[in-house]
């Protein structure tokens, strides 16, 4: 594909750089409803652009600020007027004008302050502590929201605008397992749960438990599905790839993460796709990737 369309919410974990790799691998039959039961910032569903969906996220913020999007309470024009009042304040105030966005939105969860907080907070991070409060800390760029920032935060809103003009797609906060449940055969669904084993929950917690439901859930479904997770970095390797996932088909792809609260988060990983289905690409690059894993003892 061209261009690859980036959705207004940035997200650690996002598959922005690996559409292409998950579009190849979409099985080769019609589906009826694309289901995204872990939406994130729905930039996979986003670039699929099927024409009917659900887009379903235990983050009640996400769904919240899309489905602001969705019935207008949220508008291009709209989002550029706030953020540059806001952003205007936050220059003048810095750290000092974040904490307070950031008890306001603690207090009254407003979709607009969640975006003014993801794109200022510390390296475009979500994140909320025990009590379900955002706690990401100031990301120190008072001039953050300068014009050609805003231009491009309000043509991705613009871009999501159009696209909601002539599709059937619905924003749901739910449990993974009640957007599973309500799937059936004719429909193709899409999981990007936290990965087990790498601490990047950020909004609830994700254990073997959790993963062990989600493979018994999709098998429940009947229908294809797809699902991203890790397969290995330089240290190690998932081992739950031989266990709950062992049955299934898996392609791989190398990608590279620049969000995560320290440097050593931030580094390249083999990125894994579980299907129930043929992958029609089961690597992006086969010797390229054969000399990746020798270098990590994992081929």
């Amino acid at each position: 594909m061209d261009k690859i369309y980036v959705p207004p919410i940035k997200i650690q974990g996002k598959k922005t750089k690996l559409v292409p790799f998950i579009i190849n691998n979409l099985p080769q039959t019609d589906f009826d409803t694309w289901i995204e039961p872990f939406m994130g910032s729905g930039v996979v569903g986003f670039n699929i652009q099927p024409k009917k969906a659900i887009f379903a996220d235990n983050n009640p913020h996400i769904i919240n600020f899309y489905n602001a999007i969705k019935n207008g309470e949220i508008t291009s024009l709209k989002a550029k007027d706030f953020l540059y009042e806001h952003g205007e304040l936050l220059s003048k105030k810095g750290e000092e004008y974040y904490l307070e966005v950031r008890e306001r939105f603690n207090k009254e969860y407003k979709p607009l302050d969640f975006l003014f907080l993801n794109r200022s907070c510390f390296n475009g991070m979500i994140r909320f502590n025990s009590k379900l409060k955002f706690n990401v800390p100031y990301g120190h760029k008072p001039q953050r929201f300068a014009q050609a920032y805003i231009t491009k935060i309000t043509n991705q809103i613009r871009q999501l605008e159009l696209l909601l003009e002539n599709k059937e797609w619905r924003f749901i906060c739910q449990d993974f397992r009640s957007t599973i449940d309500n799937a059936n055969t004719k429909d193709l669904i899409y999981c990007d749960p936290p990965y087990i084993g790498r601490n990047v929950n950020y909004y609830d917690n994700w254990n073997e438990e959790s993963e062990i439901d989600l493979e018994k859930t999709l098998i429940k479904s009947n229908s294809y599905f797809l699902l991203s997770t890790w397969h290995s970095n330089i240290h190690r390797k998932n081992e739950y790839l031989e266990t709950i996932w062992k049955n299934y088909n898996i392609a791989t792809a190398k990608h590279f993460y620049h969000l995560g609260g320290k440097e050593e988060n931030r580094n390249e990983i083999i990125e894994a796709l579980v299907l129930n289905y043929e992958p029609k690409i089961k690597f992006i690059d086969k010797l390229e990737e054969k000399i990746v894993f020798e270098q990590l003892g994992l081929f």
